[in-house]
């Protein structure tokens, strides 16, 4: 049986977010996705403001051409879609990347772990591989981006046997509030109960 679209309160969780696997492998990845791509994260206007309160913190972390892109232009800019993205270096790092053992790390996140921020990093890049989409009814639209440079991730989530959505607990969470998971953790063991989700 074909797994139907969710939906809990106003937001559409693809049936990909539900039966696909996924779990982050930074030892094999190296943080790849902070510095693949064509452009930096999607942000929100309040995310942008808190990234600047978080500037004089991570400043000293963040490399010379980072720190020259975000005088000339700020954290964030209007990419190629008009969306709002974290500033990026040349086509490729975020300007928040910093280098560590050979892997990519977030210095924002890393402040906020390390108790010097309150500000942990742009939602879009906490729910990554899921994507966030508005629709013009109104309605939030919960897509998963497959990207070649997670694969292991793939391979990780099948052998831990977690899904997306149950990778991503934590950001959901904070996105949509306690009470919207367990609605769609509720809501995907009666699909599972129903012979839709194995």
């Amino acid at each position: 049986m074909d797994l139907p679209i969710i939906q809990v309160g106003d937001v559409l969780v693809s049936p990909d977010i539900i039966t696909n696997t996924f779990c982050c492998d930074l030892d094999a990845c190296k943080g790849a996705c902070c510095v693949e791509g064509d452009a930096g994260a999607p942000v929100t206007l309040d995310e942008i403001a808190e990234i600047e309160d978080s500037l004089d913190t991570v400043w000293s972390g963040m490399s010379a051409a980072a720190q020259a892109v975000v005088d000339r232009q700020g954290v964030a800019y209007n990419d190629t879609d008009g969306e709002l993205v974290t500033s990026i270096v040349g086509t490729k790092d975020c300007v928040f990347t910093c280098h560590e053992g050979g892997v990519c790390l977030c210095l924002l996140e890393k402040a906020y772990r390390g108790g010097k921020s309150k500000f942990c990093k742009p939602i879009s890049c906490a729910l990554y591989p899921i994507r966030e989409r508005r629709l013009s009814n109104g309605l939030t639209a919960l897509n998963y981006h497959k990207w070649s440079v997670c694969e292991a991730a793939r391979m990780k989530g099948a052998a831990l046997g977690l899904r997306v959505y149950e990778f991503l607990r934590e950001p959901l969470v904070r996105r949509f509030g306690q009470e919207w998971y367990d609605e769609l953790a509720a809501t995907v063991d009666e699909l599972r109960r129903q012979g839709y989700v194995k």
